[in-house]
């Protein structure tokens, strides 16, 4: 028997150098070295000139430390969003940006002089706030080349940094308008403030967290009680969880509809006597539990409501001591008194509650401020002076002072240990207190007439606030109508609420979060007493209280901090900033720190205003959940109050990046995965396609098992490319054929493109008015299904026979490559947002020749005229048929009864052939029969394989001779 000829030559095999192994940890950064070197983002911003803008504004994360998976989650996202944008045709710059200012950097170097056991108030302020500026630029650098590691794409040449002197004038500037609308206050009134870090905080720096504290029930002996003098005499109790702020009781409030009733304890520990005590009665188990070894009896001995203690007056258990603690402890009604935990009565220290704060000013009740900055007491204070901290748990344990001190006075009637959440610094860690101090606010509730008249009158004095509840309500700003109507006066709150109204937010469930954040939140407390930021630059007249309002030294000030940005106020000689009509002596230089939250709150001053013109504002802004409260309010209600809107146009808000189990991820716990190691080991494509694939609205997860199935499906997407490379290697336009002459395959084809690039601009194209914008998951989802489903699994494994074996001249083979062609410009350019590593690496294994890059293209133009329902709903019949062809033959695969699907022959119930459409050559099978029935019977075909295509035909006449086609093809 002689050697059967050996084909193999004639076949016209896929060619390409495109290798199968990605090998991205080591191609990515010649990759990225490339458009470096050519300015890819630069040359792009010149073919996008003068089209339609999209501006998404990088929100600034720290200059502190490494990048972590939030940052690379963020970034990667905000990344393939801006590239798709510019897919679309639109000059999408992005500006990258920086928050270089504020506690997390300040806090870094006070770390490094108490490792050298240095005292930071020791060092000149210039020399201090220099190694700041300092340590924020060599993390800029550092974080930078991080970023651009990741693929992505900005203006990193010039980014913006809230440290750069013409942004510190900016901010300033902003700070300036408020100042000029009467927009701004200074007051004491109870803020959040870090006795470790001695300064006051925002709510978007502190955490909660589980601790245990010392809760108490502290009796207050009544006085006078004019609407039910049987009381006077008895004690009132009060439940805390914080024994410290006891020292700075100075009232009881009391809710005016709750049942009150009187209850006796009659044996207790020897420090007691008997006494009988005003409770709330739906309350009474609770202080029964929680006084333990006191025997308390189950009888009330008076029943009342709140209005029978009108009037009522206390003293404090230390009252022995005279001075401040000798003063009648007034009873005063309040809202926020509650049964759901204590007694019923509330202990009111104005100092450190804000509700407390309002009640007690309404009684014109001061603070008096007896905690220093470092939460200690004044060495003058007539309880404990000079005694703290007062977030130390001994020193508010049943063993600290205060209990002591209490329980010999007879007052202290439990203490137990209270699990609960408590807030704390997110830089230190450590427990923060609500702290009177005088600090500059932004009102909340103000409207215009009031501020004008504000910015006309004196400061507000120590001890004096804005009561939200005083204000008359205004009618919101109707956004609709363009311009403010002269009977509306609406307030801060009013523009910020109607322009989250007027904003799309994305997921469309966020708005109410940050709609309930700014209806509740307080007056925006803007001052920090730090060294490293934008001071407060503001003159206060001595006399009359009044902060100084004139143009033209708001002029010079800002002049001065573009020359020398902040530092120009601290070594100022401000009596020429005043000039010639202001003595210097008549004023005092304020010195205090603006919040962090307002500099990357005018970010959109200094960045899109000052780069794009005046009154741009962004397309997008995108951070995760935690900025509801921080950077997206921030900058909310900044540009509400200078500019009367919102400076954004739509909001995205992602979740955040946990390890594989679901947890939070922590150094502590070992669970931290790192955005470097990924892209060091397996790249930065395979970490964008986790990304992209994510329903990055909640929190997602990352760990091994996740990133084996992003590399699994980039891997699955690399060979469709790699096939596409291979069978186009020698296609040239004069092969193509019209749509109106190929196959029904390939015109299901196109209509599945049709089909696929609708639901991709669905995603990318606001203009769509797709309720899907944004959610790139879905868009990953569809590309990566496409490429795998429609092309590997069923277009190519078709079509391969007639790429490799059909004549190069035949109308199908030439279809198909057409269409392989249409296909492969398509499907780089979807896939250039999610993998532009790879995108570009496909693109010149192609194009070697091609002195441009991917990433200049714009969306593939695809037909609608490709759209075919009726053609897509046969085919759609079709591939099921072909499914169940499959997995009928499998069986036989599996027993070795047939090798390959080739080798079957098929009868089945339904005649497909029609059309044109030869469903054995779908179904990759010998032959298919019309049978009885609706089942499917699979059989060895009894026809020979052909030696060059390996197809079984009834023409050939033994295994290894040539079918008709083949012989045709060798005969040329």
């Amino acid at each position: 028997m002689t050697d059967a000829p050996d084909y193999k030559s004639s076949v016209f095999l896929p060619v390409t150098d495109f290798p199968m192994k990605a090998g991205l940890a080591q191609k990515e950064p010649a990759i990225a070295a490339k458009w470096d070197a050519m300015d890819l983002y630069g040359k792009l911003r010149e073919k996008r000139a003068g089209r339609e803008r999209f501006i998404l504004h990088d929100g600034p994360p720290y200059a502190n430390g490494d990048i972590h998976m939030g940052h690379a989650m963020n970034k990667v996202l905000k990344d393939i969003i801006v590239r798709s944008q510019s897919l679309l045709g639109k000059d999408a710059p992005y500006v990258p940006g920086w928050d270089c200012h504020g506690l997390p950097i300040e806090w870094k170097i006070e770390e490094e002089y108490r490792k050298k056991k240095l005292n930071k108030d020791e060092v000149p302020p210039q020399e201090f706030r220099a190694q700041c500026r300092a340590y924020a630029d060599k993390w800029v650098d550092v974080q930078k080349e991080q970023f651009k590691r990741l693929g992505v794409m900005g203006d990193w040449a010039d980014p913006y940094l809230t440290m750069k002197f013409d942004a510190e004038a900016t901010i300033v500037g902003e700070l300036l308008k408020f100042a000029e609308s009467g927009q701004l206050y200074r007051g004491a009134k109870p803020v959040m403030w870090s006795p470790v870090e001695k300064t006051a905080l925002a709510e978007a720096e502190v955490e909660y967290e589980d601790v245990t504290s010392t809760q108490i029930d502290v009796a207050f002996e009544i006085m006078e009680a004019p609407n039910a003098p049987e009381l006077v005499g008895t004690y009132a109790v009060i439940w805390t969880t914080t024994p410290w702020t006891i020292p700075v009781n100075q009232a009881i409030a009391y809710g005016e509809e709750i049942e009150y009733v009187m209850i006796g304890v009659r044996a207790g520990r020897e420090v007691y006597r008997d006494m009988n005590l005003v409770i709330a009665k739906q309350l009474f188990d609770a202080v029964r539990d929680r006084a333990g070894d006191c025997l308390v009896d189950e009888r009330f001995y008076w029943r009342g409501t709140g209005k029978d203690l009108a009037g009522a007056i206390a003293r404090h258990p230390m009252h022995k001591l005279g001075g401040f603690f000798a003063r009648p402890r007034p009873f005063l009604p309040a809202d926020h008194v509650t049964t759901d935990a204590g007694t019923g009565l509330v202990h009111m220290a104005p100092d450190h509650g804000e509700e407390d704060f309002i009640a007690c000013k309404a009684l014109g009740i001061d603070p008096v401020f007896a905690v220093n900055d470092a939460g200690f007491y004044r060495d003058d204070w007539e309880w404990l002076p000079g005694q703290g901290s007062v977030i130390n748990t001994k020193f508010n344990g049943v063993d600290g002072p205060i209990c002591t001190d209490l329980c010999n006075a007879g007052a202290l009637l439990s203490a137990n240990d209270f699990r609960h959440s408590y807030p704390h610094s997110w830089r230190s860690k450590a427990r923060i207190i609500y702290r009177c101090t005088p600090q500059w606010f932004i009102p909340m509730d103000v409207p215009p007439s009031v501020r004008a008249e504000r910015s006309r009158s004196p400061l507000l004095s120590e001890g004096e606030a804005s009561n939200p509840a005083s204000q008359s309500s205004a009618e919101p700003f109707d956004f609709a109508q363009g311009e403010r109507s002269r009977s509306n006066d609406p307030t801060l709150r009013d523009i910020a609420l109607d322009a989250i109204a007027h904003t799309r937010w994305v997921p469309e469930r966020s708005t109410n979060r940050i709609r309930s954040m700014v209806e509740g939140r307080p007056d925006w407390v803007i001052s920090r007493q730090r060294a490293w930021g934008v001071p407060i630059a503001l003159y206060v007249h001595r006399k009359s209280g009044q902060y100084l309002v004139d143009p033209a030294v708001n002029a010079r000030i800002i002049a001065a901090f573009k020359g020398a940005g902040a530092d120009a106020w601290f070594g100022a000689d401000h009596q020429a900033l005043l000039g010639a009509d202001y003595d210097l002596a008549d004023y005092e230089v304020v010195n205090d720190i603006l919040d962090v939250w307002f500099d990357s709150g005018s970010t959109h001053s200094f960045v899109i205003e000052a780069r794009y013109g005046e009154g741009v504002r962004a397309d997008l802004y995108l951070e995760g959940s935690d900025q509801h409260r921080g950077w997206f309010q921030s900058s909310l209600l900044e540009s509400s109050g200078t500019r009367g809107r919102a400076p954004y146009d739509a909001v995205l808000t992602h979740g955040f990046a946990l390890d594989g189990t679901g947890r939070k991820m922590s150094k502590s716990l070992g669970n931290v995965v790192d955005p470097l190691k990924i892209m060091g080991e397996s790249g930065a494509d395979i970490l964008r396609v986790w990304v992209a694939s994510t329903d990055y609205f909640d929190d997602v997860r990352i760990g091994k098992e996740v990133l084996a199935g992003s590399s699994d499906a980039y891997r699955k997407l690399r060979n469709s490319f790699r096939y596409m490379l291979g069978a186009l290697s020698d296609y040239s336009e004069e092969e193509a054929v019209v749509y109106a002459d190929m196959p029904e395959l390939e015109r299901y084809m196109l209509h599945r493109l049709a089909e696929l690039d609708a639901e991709l601009r669905g995603v990318v194209d606001k203009a769509a008015g797709s309720e899907n914008w944004l959610e790139f998951s879905r868009y990953t989802r569809a590309l990566f299904d496409f490429a795998n489903s429609d092309l590997s699994a069923f277009f190519f494994d078709i079509r391969k026979d007639c790429l490799y074996c059909d004549a190069k001249s035949d109308p199908k083979r030439r279809a198909y490559r057409t269409v392989l062609n249409t296909l492969f410009h398509a499907l780089v350019r979807y896939a250039a947002p999610i993998i532009p590593f790879t995108a570009e690496e496909v693109w010149q294994s192609r194009f070697p020749n091609d002195c441009d890059s991917v990433h200049f293209l714009e969306w593939p133009d695809v037909d609608a005229r490709w759209l075919d329902d009726g053609l897509g709903d046969r085919w759609t019949h079709l591939r099921a048929k072909r499914e169940e062809v499959n997995e009928a033959i499998e069986p036989l695969r599996r027993e070795k009864i047939v090798r390959s699907s080739l080798e079957a022959d098929v009868t089945m119930g339904e005649l497909l052939h029609s059309d044109g459409v030869n469903f054995a050559e779908i179904a990759i099978v010998a032959r298919i029969e019309t049978g009885v029935g609706d089942g499917i019977v699979v059989r060895p075909s009894d026809w020979h394989k052909c030696g060059r295509c390996w197809r079984l035909l009834p023409e050939v006449v033994e295994d290894g001779a040539l079918c008709d086609r083949c012989d045709d093809v060798l005969r040329g």
